[in-house]
């Protein structure tokens, strides 16, 4: 019994050839843009970096890929503080001014400090560099950061 022939172009539209790939080429086979895994497959990410993704055998970002295997991995935290009115201190001093005219005003001087920040990852191999900047608001998210690539790390030693 056979059917039908597996026909890799589009059922309607146009006809379009082979497409070109960019990216360096590691052992002569192409990597991809995006996170398409290359290297097999049914190959699923065990890791994702912000935009960077970790298969078992190949790093992929939006900009290309290299393989997993002896790359470097950096991260490191950039953290911002900045000084903010609370919600709490604008509603009471509102309300209070009703009352209180210019003593609810002090209310607007609380301040609580907020932490904002990224952390960098840099992965590379080779000829191969890509910088990731992760948004992270606590300390509890960074650590989490701080783990994957701790994770990357390790699989890029076997």
């Amino acid at each position: 019994m056979s059917g039908p022939a597996y026909n890799p172009q589009p059922v309607s539209g146009p006809t379009y050839g082979a497409q070109p790939v960019s990216g360096p080429t590691y052992g002569g086979q192409p990597t991809t843009g995006g996170l398409v895994p290359v290297s097999g497959p049914g190959e699923q990410p065990i890791a994702q970096i912000g935009e960077i993704a970790v298969t078992t055998t190949m790093v992929h970002t939006p900009v290309g890929g290299c393989p997993l295997r002896g790359s470097t991995w950096v991260s490191q935290d950039q953290w911002v503080s900045s000084q903010k009115t609370p919600t709490w201190a604008v509603v009471l001093a509102i309300v209070g001014f009703c009352f209180l005219t210019f003593f609810s005003l002090l209310f607007l001087l609380a301040k609580e400090t907020v932490l904002s920040g990224v952390v960098q990852v840099t992965v590379s191999n080779g000829p191969f560099t890509y910088v990731a900047r992760i948004p992270v608001y606590n300390q509890a998210q960074a650590q989490h950061v701080h783990n994957q690539v701790n994770y990357a790390r390790a699989m890029a030693m076997r």
